[in-house]
């Protein structure tokens, strides 16, 4: 069996300490017929020591990652945090084991965080920085390591040895008879009350109200990349490279004129030329063409520089002596204004050398980036996977909007909406449907979504109803984890952030407000950002971009006591220094018509007893929403 060797430690990855837990976990390996395949030392940085894990499970196909450091409570401690993003299955027991051997060894060993779990069929074991703390840890469990891995691989007919032997010992009665005692443990996850206990449910929000910068900095730290894929160039649009592209030859390929004139040896001097019959036009062969002393070839901007011609004199410095009786053909000019060799003239590889970076991993890729990456021959590029959105809606009263409008029923807004926008972006979006409001059906139309998709992004569902299923359903059918359910803004209060496992996958869970502009405000906030996190936008391009605007109107507008997120649109024909920013009406979350023409969100403050009003001329910072 294979194992991996992973030191988290800031000072071992910039060499200012030796590296000493590994060559005794490697011997530990060594002993107990593991081959050590690679030892890794990473700085204590999360991303990157998830993205080891990560590639050393799903690529490697490692059967044991055993890493050292990092597992106590100094701030740049996170190894703990980092494994639990990325396993599917914890293994307490083993943690159990190393905590209770640990403990007996010395009181401080309460004070570390050791985390086990499984990825695939990849065990991994976080243990502490000191080589002699490592040791311990990992003889305390070695009487149930070997099993776990022959567990995870299936390997049946050792599995089947150890089983067989467990029979043989007492049972738990029996074993409590013999020490006289007999001790239990039981750890429950926190979930919603049950929906049907309609009297018993919260009549208060029992998630912590947070600011929208603190919903978004945890909406941002589960976003992890998906990996890259190759593209054929005619699909990256939006995508980000996943690799520095180089140029395979130079640009421009051969001495190029800048300008519309005659190629001409400059040692000639200013004074008569003869006029060779044909011209240089953009796509000959120079090749074929030169230029002897006394004579001179028309030459078109772009076009090759013919042999012998060492520089390019502009028509405008030229006057025509001899031509045709038809005018179509120079027989002989004169020239005006002495050349100086290399004049008017792109060298090869003036704009690009062979072997330059013309674009770095990164780099975002527009319309100009598709016309660079054309220019250097890039047919396919590689570019970091976009995830995958499945957009849900929930309520018995919405119905698909395509279809004949059913009293008591409204048409299902949100979901055309929302993809349209995520589309726009240029994510993959797929339709999940509509959800009833009972939980078989919430229930089966997650998993469905799920199934295929990296994002969930649900609307409805997430306020105080007894309808509002979401969260009891989250966690008690797919284990998942709130992170929030309740932000400080207007609208969008109730916006729900969940992650969860599902079929051996990380997904991340968007439980949006059910009203449309609430949706649209915070699939802006959240979604968009999470979908170009995992993409690895630069980090500048994750958020919506903040502007200075001048609050416009002809009235105050009175300020709520949540921070609101205006909708309205910018205007600069007035001659103000700041673009200004006009309301596009009544902000009612249900209004989806204040999202018409709107292109910012105007932040306005919450309400104080010192200001209660957005006057016109105030200024404020704005988000843009859309092209302006």
């Amino acid at each position: 069996m294979a194992g991996a060797i992973v030191i988290v430690s800031d000072r071992c990855f910039n060499k200012s300490m030796e590296d000493k837990a590994g060559s005794v976990i490697d011997k530990f390996f060594q002993e107990n017929d593991l081959l050590s395949k690679c030892r890794i030392i990473v700085p204590d940085e999360k991303n990157i020591i998830m993205e080891t894990l990560k590639r050393l499970c799903d690529t490697d196909k490692m059967d044991l990652i055993v890493t050292s450091g990092g597992t106590g409570f100094s701030p740049r401690d996170v190894t703990p945090e980092a494994t639990k993003m990325i396993i599917e299955k914890e293994a307490p027991g083993l943690v159990l084991a190393m905590l209770k051997g640990s403990l007996e060894v010395t009181p401080t060993a309460m004070l570390s965080r050791p985390v086990c779990g499984i990825r695939g069929s990849t065990l991994i074991i976080n243990t502490p920085g000191s080589p002699k703390a490592v040791v311990e840890c990992l003889n305390f469990i070695k009487p149930s390591l070997k099993h776990a891995l022959q567990l995870l691989k299936n390997d049946l007919e050792p599995v089947k040895v150890t089983h067989d032997a467990m029979q043989s010992l007492p049972s738990p009665t029996e074993a409590a008879s013999a020490t006289g005692e007999m001790r239990y443990s039981c750890c429950k996850h926190k979930v919603e009350l049950d929906p049907e206990l309609v009297a018993r449910r919260h009549r208060e929000s029992p998630y912590p109200m947070i600011a929208v910068e603190e919903a978004q900095g945890k909406v941002l730290e589960h976003c992890l990349s998906l990996g890259d894929v190759v593209k054929p160039l005619q699909f990256a649009l939006g995508q980000v490279l996943a690799e520095d592209v180089y140029a395979s030859d130079p640009l421009p390929p051969f001495p190029a004129s800048v300008k519309d004139g005659y190629a001409v040896i400059a040692s000639d001097g200013i004074g008569k030329r003869l006029v060779i019959s044909e011209a240089s036009i953009c796509g000959s062969k120079p090749e074929l063409q030169k230029v002897q002393p006394g004579w001179c070839m028309r030459i078109n901007t772009g076009a090759p520089l013919p042999s012998g011609a060492d520089a390019v004199v502009m028509v405008e410095h030229t006057k025509v002596l001899e031509c045709s009786e038809d005018g179509k053909t120079e027989h002989a000019i004169e020239i005006l204004k002495t050349p100086h060799a290399g004049a008017e003239i792109r060298p090869i590889g003036s704009d690009i050398k062979e072997g330059d970076i013309v674009l770095r991993k990164g780099s975002c890729i527009g319309p100009s980036e598709v016309g660079i990456l054309a220019t250097v021959g890039k047919t396919d590029v590689k570019v970091y996977r976009s995830p995958t959105v499945a957009v849900l809606s929930t309520g018995n009263e919405l119905q698909i909007y395509t279809e004949k409008l059913i009293p008591g029923r409204i048409r299902d807004s949100n979901q055309p909406m929302l993809m349209s926008l995520l589309s726009k972006q240029g994510f993959n979006v797929k339709g999940g449907g509509i959800a009833e409001d009972n939980l078989d059906s919430l229930v089966a139309r997650l998993k469905s979504a799920l199934s295929d998709a990296d994002i969930l992004v649900t609307t409805g569902g997430v306020s105080m109803g007894e309808k509002d299923l979401l969260r009891y359903a989250l966690t008690s059918h797919f284990d998942a984890t709130i992170h929030f359910a309740r932000v400080n803004m207007k609208p969008g209060k109730p916006t729900t952030f969940a992650t969860c496992c599902f079929e051996g996958k990380n997904k991340i869970i968007f439980g949006l407000p059910g009203n449309p502009v609430s949706a649209m405000v915070t699939c802006h906030l959240y979604v968009i950002p999470a979908c170009r996190k995992i993409m690895n936008f630069p980090y500048s391009k994750i958020l919506p971009t903040k502007i200075r605007v001048k609050f416009g109107g002809p009235q105050p507008v009175f300020l709520d006591p949540r921070p609101e997120y205006h909708r309205a649109y910018l205007d600069w024909s007035g001659g103000s220094e700041l673009p200004v920013a006009y309301s596009t009406g009544n902000q009612l979350s249900s209004r989806l018509l204040s999202m018409h023409s709107a292109n910012v969100l105007v932040i306005l403050p919450g309400a104080s007893k010192s200001i209660n009003k957005a006057e016109p001329g105030s200024i404020f910072d704005a988000l843009i929403i859309d092209t302006l």
